[in-house]
């Protein structure tokens, strides 16, 4: 396909991907080029253990870890922004997500580094990691299970050359599984008992992993995480006497040995292997007891383990393809298959949600128009798939249903999204109905304060275009707001048929628009 005038006058830019991991912050710089390939500018890592201390009863980041990651996070954005990049894109994963005080991090990293930090799930995250193997391999026809072991979480997933069809999450990594067995970082040899205390506590958590993959062709295993780079390293150096390359081989017996040979070691021992990162020797061993474990489960006689391949590579591709997007509007994203299957797997009556969602955009252009807000495509985008799935709910009792819908949303592991988005969007099925959005809920208090007062606006304007399809008739066909002097708004509605039950209901309803809005309101009926 040939390129476009404009894209080939068009010079290249700088950008920056950071992945604030739960060992680790990594960090890339690239030149995207006008063709949409790209090349590396420098690579930076610091395992700053953001982590530590974490996974227990309060889940909380720790003082100490936050003043590490929020120092490496400012030097290497202003490492990425020295070499020329004009975006720093940034993701945090499992550590950030499940923290209780995530929220202050977030913010922190804001302040001090300038950085709006995207908190993506585990299934997000694993969709991130087959990107960047892709990036990486040639997959031609084979199918490929990716396994990416980190600190908190373990992220698999399986696929083609096309992408991931199966991705999943478990929430236990090399900290998190050193951290539940403490006589695994003592600094003594780990016992095999410790050690098969491990592997069956992986087993326990990956039986779901197992069922899904079972009678699933898988050509190629493919391994991205530091653990497994450093494992790789370890048998290549200590046990074959040879020198690492980009892509090493490990069969399952290598594993076993090397696992072995690692927790007769004490902590000091362990440090001066040959091929090993010093700074991972107390966490080896819990990652080997997982790839282990996923290699006997799921009948793996082998694992490629592949450098410079993973989450921020993925950062890259996802990047690149939001641009293609932009050119190319008519192409569906992740993002809205992903919402489209959420929405068909709860069976909702998809001719109200898209006119309802259609209603709902105009309003919201309209609503920028008459003064009400200044949002741009970002919000409007959350804006339309919050709309599309407002009444998902249903799927499990009309009564109440919002509260449903908003829980779906949450919960599903939208791809493409990352936390704040999600919950934006929950909160906004959530206040389409019934109460009003406050702080004495707990889905509006997790929010940032400018998230909040989008979601104020954004829930009227959803409960408005949700009345005017109260019969689920499409009874009105367009509808739009303008102001009309200090303090008014006309609603224009423009009938396709008969809509007494609609008009009915914006008057019964008329005060909760008017508090939400701030604003009177008129309602004005156009020619048909």
């Amino acid at each position: 396909m040939s390129l476009a005038r404009s894209e080939i006058d068009a010079a290249p830019q700088i950008a920056g991907f950071l992945d604030i991991g739960t060992n680790s912050v990594r960090l890339m710089v690239v030149r995207l080029e006008p063709d949409r390939s790209w090349s590396t500018i420098t690579l930076q890592k610091e395992s700053v253990r953001l982590g530590e201390g974490e996974f227990g009863a309060k889940s909380n980041l720790q003082p100490a870890a936050m003043d590490r990651a929020a120092l490496v996070c400012r030097s290497f954005a202003d490492l990425a922004r020295t070499r020329g990049a004009q975006t720093v894109v940034a993701v945090a994963t499992s550590a950030t997500r499940e923290a209780a005080n995530r929220a202050t991090f977030v913010r922190r990293l804001r302040d001090e580094a300038g950085l709006d930090v995207r908190v993506v799930s585990g299934q997000e995250e694993a969709r991130l990691i087959f990107l960047g193997v892709l990036s990486r391999v040639h997959l031609g026809e084979r199918r490929a299970l990716v396994v990416d072991i980190g600190g908190g979480s373990t992220e698999v997933a399986l696929g083609d050359s096309t992408g991931a069809d199966y991705l999943d999450s478990l929430r236990l990594g090399a900290i998190r599984l050193t951290g539940e067995h403490p006589e695994a970082s003592s600094g003594a040899p780990v016992t095999g008992k410790v050690y098969e205390a491990m592997r069956r506590r992986v087993q326990v958590d990956a039986a779901r992993i197992q069922r899904h993959l079972a009678g699933e062709r898988i050509d190629v295993a493919i391994g991205t995480s530091g653990t497994i780079r450093n494992l790789a390293s370890v048998v290549v150096r200590a046990l074959r006497r040879g020198t690492p390359q980009r892509i090493d081989t490990l069969s399952r017996g290598e594993v076993r040995k090397v696992a072995r040979m690692l927790r007769t070691l004490s902590l000091e021992e362990r440090r001066a292997v040959p091929g090993l990162n010093p700074s991972r020797a107390d966490i080896v061993v819990a990652g080997a007891a997982i790839l282990d474990a996923l290699m006997e489960d799921l009948d793996l006689a082998e694992i490629q383990a592949v450098a410079e391949c993973g989450l921020r590579e993925g950062l890259v591709v996802d990047h690149l393809a939001r641009g293609v997007r932009d050119a190319s509007p008519d192409a569906p994203t992740v993002r809205e298959r992903s919402v489209l299957q959420l929405a068909r797997a709860c069976a909702f009556d998809e001719t109200h949600a898209r006119h309802v969602s259609g209603l709902a955009l105009e309003l919201f252009d309209s609503a920028g128009g008459a003064g009400l807000h200044r949002y741009g495509d970002e919000q409007r985008e959350l804006f339309e798939h919050a709309a599309l799935l407002h009444d998902i709910g249903t799927f499990l009792s009309y009564s109440d249903h919002h509260v449903h819908s908003s829980y779906l949303i949450r919960h599903a592991d939208l791809l493409g999204f990352d936390e704040n988005e999600t919950a934006t969007m929950a909160a906004t099925a959530l206040f389409h109905r019934k109460a009003s959005p406050g702080t004495r809920h707990p889905a509006f208090a997790e929010l940032d304060r400018p998230t909040r007062k989008a979601v104020r606006l954004l829930s009227v304007l959803l409960r408005l275009a949700e009345y005017m399809d109260r019969s689920h008739a499409g009874a009105i066909a367009h509808a739009a707001l303008r102001a009309d002097g200090p303090g008014t708004l006309v609603l224009e509605v423009r009938p396709a048929k008969d809509w007494h039950l609609e008009r009915w209901r914006l008057e019964n309803r008329r005060g909760a628009i008017e508090k939400g809005l701030g604003r009177t309101l008129t309602v004005d009926a156009l020619e048909p």
